[in-house]
């Protein structure tokens, strides 16, 4: 069983700030199989960044991700409100031993560039 451990545990930030969230592995974790959720208040999770560094459709470049082996970090630069409200947002790294079944391949691209889909959060 690989443990993930998310650092800081919590933080408070302002619009225009950047903030860098790490997530350490218990054991060395393809950078295949590591994925970044962001969860607001009464949403489901949303799909952030995919296979360590991959944006996930309709993400902001403001958004990046980076790592490999036992170290994975989310790195979400000049935030701005919608990444800030009142509420707690909670980033949540995740990884996988295969990726989800159901996965949507852009055109023309390759399978193995599947991007798991956004509304399907599987526990690792």
């Amino acid at each position: 069983e690989i443990v993930l451990t998310q650092s800081p545990a919590s933080t408070a930030v302002f619009e225009g700030e950047s903030v860098t969230i790490t997530c350490s592995a218990s054991s060395s974790v393809s950078t295949s199989y590591l994925h970044w959720y962001q969860q607001k208040p009464g949403d489901s999770p949303k799909l952030l960044v995919y296979r360590t560094s991959n944006l996930a459709s309709g993400v902001p470049a403001r958004f990046s991700g980076t790592g490999s082996g036992t170290s994975y970090s989310l790195t979400i630069s000049t935030l701005e409100t919608d990444d800030i409200p009142e509420d707690v947002v909670t980033y949540s790294c995740q990884q996988y031993a295969t990726y989800p079944i159901i996965a949507r391949t852009r055109p023309g691209s390759p399978e193995s560039d599947a991007e798991p889909f956004s509304d399907q959060f599987l526990l690792p």
